[in-house]
């Protein structure tokens, strides 16, 4: 089964909740997952497939505990033509930079040569259905995909 680095971007606690499920959800399915608050590039080489889960603070901006990870791919500008990502973000649709923390590092990630492995998610909170639960089918509509 698959190494995959859970790289969490929070500042309410609401990302936090949705990663422990999607954690819960691949362990079940025989996955080793490393979750971390506190990403650091030299720990996260060592697995292929990168899922970031992460909320949006303030105007657009990345969680605080995110800002260290993107500066380092920011000034390091790692090679990571060899990691596949799955993004999730989590935000209020009633902010017009809603999930702006993935327009940060999508883009970032991208420029580095990391493969998306699926089409990343928006998650609204404001909407009916619970965070956890789209954020879990979204992961049953791809995790086949996961070697």
């Amino acid at each position: 089964m698959a190494h995959i680095a859970l790289i969490i971007g929070t500042t309410m606690g609401g990302a936090e909740a949705v990663a422990d499920e999607l954690q819960a959800q691949l362990e079940q399915d025989g996955h080793q997952v490393t979750a971390t608050l506190d990403p650091e590039l030299a720990d996260l080489e060592a697995a292929p497939l990168w899922l970031v889960v992460t909320s949006t603070h303030g105007a657009g901006e990345l969680p605080d505990n995110l800002h260290p990870f993107h500066a380092q791919l920011s000034e390091q500008k790692p090679d990571l033509s060899g990691t596949r990502i799955a993004l999730c973000g989590i935000g209020d649709s009633s902010y017009d930079t809603f999930c702006g923390a993935l327009d940060q590092l999508d883009p970032l990630l991208r420029s580095l040569g990391a493969i998306p492995l699926v089409d990343r998610i928006s998650i609204d909170v404001q909407a009916q259905e619970i965070p956890e639960d789209q954020a879990l089918s979204w992961l049953e509509s791809w995790q086949d995909r996961i070697v």
